[in-house]
């Protein structure tokens, strides 16, 4: 196209001007810069070409050195890591040197089979995945001890037993004990040296839990179907955790054996087998020969609450559950066991009040009297435990936790007095309890006051209008016919002392005191009338005879006799002193409409004379019985 345009302006060039002229000589010149350019062009394309070429081959070589080098680089890793073995090889010939491990317990006290062992499910050094692993010189120390272990304590090994768990948990604490000594003065240095926060001793024994570990989660397994071998080993488990705690100063921070009975196969096995074995001791307990004797007796100072040893065995069981699942590191599980402890009260109770009312029909007899001490023993205790601090902590975990098998049925008010400790988790048995002693000794009462009362009919039958006055005191006598409701009063009280406990015979003199004050306030006293002599005799009759039977179990025996006393103070006035009190109260009661407020009221007389607890208008009604009024 450019020679097609060159043609065309060549052939009229002889009429372009000399501009034109210059411009196509310009442009032959570009035209050959531009033929050399692509000349050249093609001369640096082939030489590219063959420089790539040639560089290919070098590449290739470089990628095959590369892979040599890579080659040896693993080669080296592999060969670092035989040295660091082969440095742990001498560290087994300096162990061995040192005569690791201490000695071999296991040969010298068990019998072993021959063969070689085999291995059992589930049993193997590996720690538990919520635990750091162990350091590998104690990794490396462990090895002969995880393969006696497991050559004892698998298969078919005369040593490898379910009934016998303690004898590999007393291997391995004797392990843990020989070696204390070894690990601290020739390891424990090792490790400081290079700056690791290890304890040595702490270690291997992290180590030999494992294996433990292993071994008790198969066994338990594998017992949940016989309750005297599980209770066996639970019993051991319990005691093994407890022994590496104190003894072998275990730190709490590491996990020992109990979380394993945390699992809810082996837990829920527990709560049966705990409560079937509790149940089968209630029945055994309350059929014994000596079930309601107190085993202090004959030693008074003990013998307070005379808890008959049925009540006391019973709540030594309660103790010894608490004792097994205290430790449990898990609230949740810990008030399963105390729902549990809690439902076995309320079964004994009822076992209580089933017997009690066999024996209703002599409440003053001895098995009755040692069935009020038992309820009043278990009251008492368990009203201790709720101030005891194992027990709060278990009822703020309860509260915090909404464990609605232990707050069933409560209100907020009853939610909120248990957040804020003020009342208990046994509130609920307490109070069943209390109703229970509240029955069953107001029924005694009752059945003490029937006999008193039957011995009293003489006595409020007195003549107390025709007794002559006596004014010398001195020659008075208890009246006749007081002499059998004295009689019987006292040896009741006597025999109440005796069988009952000291809180117990607290509330029954006091109750006792009580009815009678009322008794010979309402049937001697508001029945009769009175002579001067009569009124002096009552007075005597139960100021020096009386109120002096109580006086051996309290100071001031006379306040418990309010209305008695009071009434003696009035029937026993002197004439004028009498006429005076009646004109006044009469006054008072005839003009109480229209007094004014600076007249005394008529209780600032009585208060003089001693009266406080008669209101004015008994007064008057005790003035009535005067016989000895001027002109009668």
């Amino acid at each position: 196209m450019i020679a097609c345009c060159l043609f065309q302006v060549v052939n009229v060039s002889g009429s372009v001007p000399p501009k034109v002229s210059e411009a196509l000589s310009v442009a032959r010149e570009a035209r050959c810069s531009l033929d050399d350019l692509l000349h050249k062009e093609q001369l640096l394309s082939s030489s590219v070409d063959q420089h790539l070429a040639d560089v290919q081959l070098w590449m290739d070589d470089l990628g095959e050195t590369r892979d040599q080098v890579d080659t040896i680089e693993r080669h080296m890793k592999y060969l670092r890591c035989l040295q660091h073995l082969e440095e742990l090889s001498d560290f087994d010939n300096i162990l061995t040197q040192l005569h690791w491990p201490i000695d071999d317990i296991i040969s010298q006290a068990l019998v072993p089979s021959r063969g070689e062992p085999s291995p059992q499910p589930g049993c193997s050094a590996t720690p538990p995945p919520h635990t750091l692993p162990l350091c590998l010189p104690v990794q490396i120390m462990l090895l002969p001890l995880s393969k006696r272990f497991k050559y004892h304590f698998s298969g078919n090994r005369q040593t490898n037993s379910l009934s016998k768990p303690e004898w590999y948990l007393t291997q391995t604490l004797l392990w843990m004990g020989n070696s204390s000594a070894f690990m601290e003065e020739k390891i424990q240095p090792i490790l400081d040296r290079s700056a690791a926060t290890i304890n040595a001793r702490v270690e291997l024994s992290r180590g030999l839990l494992s294996l433990v570990q292993e071994k008790v989660a198969f066994d338990a397994g594998r017992l949940l179907y016989d309750d005297v071998l599980f209770c066996h080993l639970v019993e051991e488990v319990l005691q093994f955790e407890k022994e590496l705690r104190s003894t072998y100063s275990y730190p709490k921070t590491f996990p020992g054996l109990l979380h394993l009975l945390l699992d809810e196969a082996v837990l829920q096995k527990w709560l049966t087998v705990e409560k079937k074995m509790a149940v089968e001791k209630m029945d055994a307990m309350l059929s014994a020969e000596g079930a309601w004797s107190s085993q202090y007796k004959d030693i008074n100072d003990m013998d307070e609450l005379k808890a008959p040893d049925c009540a006391e065995t019973f709540m030594t069981l309660l103790q010894v559950i608490t004792d097994r699942y205290q430790a449990l590191p898990c609230p949740s599980a810990q008030l399963k066991f105390l729902g549990l402890q809690r439902e076995l009260v309320d079964d004994f109770r009822i076992r209580l009040t089933q017997v009690m009312k066999e024996e209703s029909r002599c409440p003053l007899g001895f098995r009755y009297c040692a069935i009020l001490n038992a309820v009043n023993y278990i009251s008492t205790i368990l009203a201790d435990w709720g101030d005891n601090v194992f027990f709060l902590q278990l009822q703020q975990a309860a509260v915090s936790l909404g464990e609605d098998a232990l707050l069933k049925g409560l209100g907020v008010m009853e939610l909120g007095r248990l957040a804020s400790l003020e009342g208990s988790l046994f509130d609920g048995e307490l109070a069943l309890l209390d109703r229970l002693k509240g029955d069953m000794l107001g029924r005694l009462l009752e059945w003490t006051m029937r006999e008193i009362t039957e011995k009293a009919k003489p006595y409020c039958q007195d003549r107390w209008l025709s007794l002559p006055s006596q004014h010398d005191q001195s020659t008075m006598s208890l009246s006749s016919s007081a002499c059998p409701m004295m009689l019987c009063l006292r040896d009741r009280l006597l025999n109440l002392h005796q069988v009952l406990s000291f809180s117990l015979f607290q509330l029954a003199w006091q109750g006792l005191a009580e009815r009678l004050d009322s008794f010979i306030y309402q049937e001697v006293i508001l029945s009769n009338h009175f002579s001067d002599g009569g009124a002096a005799q009552l007075q005597f009759d139960m100021s020096r005879n009386l109120f002096p039977l109580f006086g051996h179990y309290c100071k001031r025996p006379e306040n418990f006799f309010k209305h008695v006393k009071e009434a003696c103070i009035i029937l026993c006035l002197n004439v004028g002193s009498a006429l005076l009190l009646r004109s006044l109260l009469k006054d008072s009661r005839e003009t109480s409409d229209w007094m004014s407020a600076g007249d005394p009221p008529p209780e600032s007389a009585l208060n003089e004379l001693g009266v406080y607890c008669l209101a004015a208008c008994d007064v008057l009604i005790l003035l009535g019985l005067r016989a000895s009024w001027p002109g009668q």
